[in-house]
């Protein structure tokens, strides 16, 4: 245990004088020519915008993603295996994976739904958002004649929280990953590695200091992160724009954690949630509220005059136009998932799947715990 320590201190101490950066050392067992990932390399370059018009090689090396090894091969650095390496089976690298969760209540108990990243940092960074947007509450404005879809917790806010986490990680912690977690009642986003030396209380938010330049520099160049330290400020004003309380900062030992507030007025079974003054429906003036309202049962005013928007019909047509949204963009759907598009049972999700069976909407595709559903296709 002490020698365990001592090591500890020893990396630390190389860390902090900048003699060992763990995203610029040359892995001499991963040459580049060793699973390279080539629709990671293209994506990455699409993104960012940047002409691939060097050889692979230099273009590599200019990214701080190879050098020559001892044994005069091209391996990649750590920062070139995160990114452009395929690394889902390599158990040597599951440390650097990024895990998912949805609990049941606000304690680590029951596990809702879970999902292993095991992708690149860039594709971790995606999917773990869209663990997110799948398992987070949605809101509905109606503005214009178009609704507009807004995530209880803003995208914005999430994501810089996700790229900080894989950014700014302590990579020799190979004993614990990143993590992404839902709550009945927060979000929780946790990297191992506190604030670096020199961040303190008082420049919190202001300073940029990076454990990992390389990485920091790959996702600033394709614009996942800012390098001018305004990630917290925007963080901060994402919420605030949605009337939301700021994220708490805090660190825990070894670990750093940004928790998001959810409000609890939203999460579970809820109808949408339409403006703030008058807003147009088709032909007619409709005045929803001062405040939020929930079309359904609940009445509203209209032109003026109390009427009843939508009934449970109406709750049912815009569900079915939530699935076919979610069916367009994911592909497919499971009755989990439309449980929790909505904050329902897994058996009301299954209801819902149901009834646009009847309607001839979708499709089943498998039977029992395979089972998922399609757009039905023509004949």
């Amino acid at each position: 245990m002490r020698i365990i320590k001592i090591q500890n201190s020893i990396i630390e101490f190389l860390q902090t004088e900048g003699k060992v950066i763990y995203d610029s050392i040359v892995n001499e067992d991963y040459p580049i020519t060793d699973e390279f990932n080539e629709e990671a390399y293209k994506s990455y370059f699409e993104k960012s915008g940047i002409s691939d018009i060097l050889p692979r090689e230099s273009t590599l090396r200019n990214l701080g993603c190879a050098e020559m090894s001892s044994k005069g091969e091209l391996s990649f650095t750590n920062a070139g295996i995160l990114f452009f390496r395929d690394n889902s089976q390599n158990v040597r690298f599951d440390f650097t994976h990024v895990v998912c969760a949805l609990y049941k209540g606000t304690e680590k108990v029951d596990i809702l739904d879970a999902k292993n990243l095991s992708g690149g940092i860039i594709e971790n960074i995606d999917n773990a958002i869209v663990f997110l947007k799948r398992n987070l509450r949605v809101r509905y404005e109606i503005k214009t004649v178009q609704r507009q879809n807004i995530l209880e917790l803003p995208e914005d806010a999430l994501r810089e929280a996700i790229t900080n986490a894989v950014c700014h990680r302590d990579y020799f912690e190979k004993g614990a990953r990143v993590m992404v977690e839902i709550y009945d009642d927060r979000v929780e986003i946790t990297n191992p590695g506190t604030v670096p030396k020199g961040i303190t209380t008082d420049n919190f938010g202001n300073m940029s200091i990076t454990r990992n330049p390389i990485i920091a520099s790959l996702l600033h160049r394709v614009h996942y992160i800012e390098r001018m330290g305004t990630g917290i400020k925007r963080m901060n004003q994402a919420m605030e724009k949605l009337g939301l309380k700021e994220p708490e900062f805090q660190t825990e030992g070894l670990f750093f954690k940004v928790i998001f507030k959810r409000d609890l007025s939203i999460v579970g079974d809820k109808s949408a949630i339409i403006g703030d003054n008058q807003e147009k429906i088709g032909d007619k003036s409709a005045i929803i509220g001062d405040n939020q309202e929930k079309i359904g049962d609940k009445s509203a005013v209209i032109g003026s005059k109390s009427a009843v928007i939508g009934s449970k019909s109406a709750v049912k047509e815009d569900r079915k136009r939530v699935v076919l949204s979610y069916l367009a963009e994911n592909g497919k759907i499971t009755t989990l998932e439309a449980a929790n598009l909505f904050g329902l049972k897994e058996s009301r999700g299954r209801d819902v799947l149901k009834g646009m069976i009847d309607d001839e909407l979708i499709e089943k595709v498998g039977n029992n715990r395979g089972a998922y559903y399609i757009l039905k296709h023509s004949d």
